[in-house]
């Protein structure tokens, strides 16, 4: 780890690579330049990345709607917080997760003062951490997994690598971010499947269907494998192996794991004959009725948590960008952001807030519509990504914020500060702006090699990274 920022801009799959750079490099740089000028003449989009790093700037918590640091949130707004906030701060409440880590390695959902603990959750208190209250939302299988993707991308942005040598009572947090990963291995872990479990829920949501308000995993709970989860979780094996990249015996224990994970999301979970995956596979029956085909829905969420994790190949990506955008004119909704769809019918959740259209059933969420955008970019498709980024930066400047969820009437719901949004749109922008500023740029003489960034490395993909000195 170097004091240098590195923002990837861009990635061509091997097979495109001739076609990008050789056949027809001067057309190819010709429309890459004019679509480099149209994003950087654009003013909305430093707009609305200001407005982001305005509102992340002001603290932790997921938005106005929550007085609690959750840690999925969190890990989606983090890099702004580095760039814009106090990292001191950064790195106290991101240590705060390790200091509520349970005796089995498991990580809470987030932390709020005692005085503000008005919810109904099973507080957990910790001695160490007096005056805070900390909660787990024991349905979903992503909490472990996004603090490890959260120290990762906080020692990119800030190289403070002293973070992963700090002792919580008695073991460094390099040691708590394994015990997180085992943790899942040891109580959310099918063997048969070689896959992570998690309670049933709609695509990347908390709520499961048999409760009315259905964030506590019990006997009435249907576990399921889901494509969000595993994916999640390559992340974040693929985060913890760039920290730990000097240890030769984790190196070789997790990449294997990595790949087993890899190869059974792949056998499991994707399924091509329809060129998606499946929404979920039940370990022990499904929630829903025996007449309901649950296969036709298509989730957004964990598609694009998949592309990250770089599960799908470049064509494959595509074609989901493709099912996305049907799916958003189908249902009317405005963005790729739409969570599902067909949303489940009405009554199929006894939670009064996941009615078809509505919150986690068929919502529209810029929190994961812009991870998507950060995927297209990642994969070179820098056109789609503006395209497809552009109604999520409209709706924030028409409604004068980063709400936390729309209808499919493009009219905001749930909170007007949601810090996930602002983050992970804001960092879409961010990286937008910054492919245009490099392809912008006057080149004499021949065509410049950009590094490649193997962290990324899969499925016969190649990237590209550009680095500019820390600010």
């Amino acid at each position: 780890m170097n004091a240098c920022k590195t923002i990837v801009v861009g990635l061509v799959a091997v097979g495109l690579a001739a076609r990008a750079f050789g056949a027809e490099p001067a057309a190819v740089s010709r429309k890459n330049e004019q679509l480099a000028r149209e994003i950087l003449s654009n003013r909305d989009l430093p707009d609305v990345l200001n407005r982001a790093k305005a509102i992340i700037k002001t603290g932790f918590n997921a938005g106005d709607g929550y007085g609690e640091v959750w840690i999925r949130d969190f890990a989606t707004f983090i890099e702004l917080s580095c760039e814009v906030g106090d990292r001191a701060e950064v790195r106290k409440n991101l240590l705060m997760f390790f200091r509520f880590q349970g005796d089995d390695g498991n990580i809470i959902d987030g932390f709020i003062p005692a005085s503000k603990g008005n919810v109904a959750y099973r507080y957990i208190r910790k001695p160490n951490v007096p005056g805070f209250l900390g909660h787990k939302n024991t349905v979903e299988t992503d909490q472990e997994s996004s603090l490890i993707q959260a120290v990762y991308k906080y020692v990119e942005e800030t190289a403070d690598r002293s973070i992963l040598k700090v002792s919580i009572d008695g073991h460094t947090v390099t040691e708590r971010m394994e015990f997180a990963l085992e943790f899942l291995l040891k109580h959310r872990y099918s063997k048969k499947y070689g896959l992570l479990w998690g309670a049933t829920t709609a695509d990347w949501g908390d709520v499961q269907p048999e409760h009315k308000w259905g964030v506590v995993l019990d006997e009435s709970s249907h576990k399921a494998i889901d494509i969000y989860d595993n994916a999640m979780f390559l992340i974040a094996v693929s985060d913890y192996l760039s920290l730990v990249d000097s240890d030769k015996e984790k190196v070789a224990r997790w990449s294997e794991l990595r790949q087993r994970i890899r190869r059974n999301v792949r056998a499991h979970l994707w399924d091509a004959k329809r060129g998606k995956f499946i929404p979920h596979l039940y370990l022990d029956g499904s929630p829903f009725p025996d007449d309901f085909d649950e296969h036709r829905i298509y989730y957004h969420g964990g598609t694009a948590t998949a592309i990250q994790a770089g599960l799908l190949s470049r064509d494959e990506i595509a074609a989901s960008l493709a099912r996305m955008v049907e799916n958003v004119k189908r249902s009317g909704a405005a963005s790729i952001g739409l969570t599902l769809y067909p949303p489940y019918p009405e009554g199929f959740f006894k939670n009064p807030s996941m009615g078809p259209y509505s919150y986690q059933n068929g919502g529209d969420w810029t929190w994961f519509g812009g991870r998507m955008i950060r995927a297209l970019i990642e994969h070179g498709m820098i056109e789609e990504a503006y395209r497809e980024a552009l109604p999520m930066v409209r709706r924030v400047q028409k409604n004068n914020g980063f709400y936390e969820w729309y209808g499919v009437d493009n009219k905001p719901r749930g909170s007007g500060t949601y810090r996930g949004s602002a983050g992970v749109l804001g960092k879409a922008v961010e990286m937008l702006l910054a492919w245009a500023r490099e392809t912008a740029k006057p080149r004499p003489g021949p065509a410049r090699q950009l590094p490649l960034l193997p962290h990324f490395a899969s499925n016969n993909l190649l990237y590209v990274r550009i680095t500019k000195p820390q600010e």
